[in-house]
């Protein structure tokens, strides 16, 4: 199988990462407690991320929501999820890695998205730069205790 041929069967993702200045375990919790997650991503969870749970976020100012299926559950290592974004689901991953001085590098990838080529890639920056929002948002709540409200004020006239 030549090179090109392995990059046509390759499944498309986006990644984002950051360092966190907070231990794992907050950083952690701060995305499976929708106490908490509201406070730098979606407006309103049907209850926390555990083994195996259906929860639905909903991001009020933009009139969506999304149903979540937490596929892996490994406390303060590693989510894993399917939600539907748009009309197709798609696999979300969190790493979560302890580093010193009580850092965290959290590391979003998602993967699974499907269409033709311009649509595919579409999504995959619209993913990098939502997702580098919400860690963004996250790194400002955790470090600093603001709320900067990126994802509500990056479409403020809606989607």
């Amino acid at each position: 199988m030549s090179t090109s041929d392995l990059r046509m069967t390759s499944v498309p993702s986006s990644k984002a990462e950051m360092l966190i200045r907070r231990p794992v375990s907050e950083v952690f919790e701060a995305f499976v407690d929708p106490a908490v997650t509201t406070r730098f991503w979606f407006s309103h969870g049907s209850g926390r991320l555990a083994p195996a749970a259906k929860v639905t976020w909903v991001w009020e100012m933009y009139g969506v929501s999304s149903t979540v299926l937490v596929k892996e559950f490994d406390q303060d290592r590693r989510l894993v999820i399917e939600w539907t974004s748009e009309e197709h689901p798609t696999t979300v991953e969190w790493v979560f890695t302890a580093r010193p001085e009580d850092t965290t590098l959290v590391s979003i990838t998602e993967s699974g998205f499907t269409g033709d080529g311009d649509t595919v890639a579409a999504h995959a920056m619209g993913s990098v730069e939502g997702f580098t929002l919400v860690l963004a948002g996250l790194k400002a709540l955790l470090e600093h205790k603001i709320e900067l409200n990126l994802v509500s004020d990056r479409f403020p006239d809606g989607l």
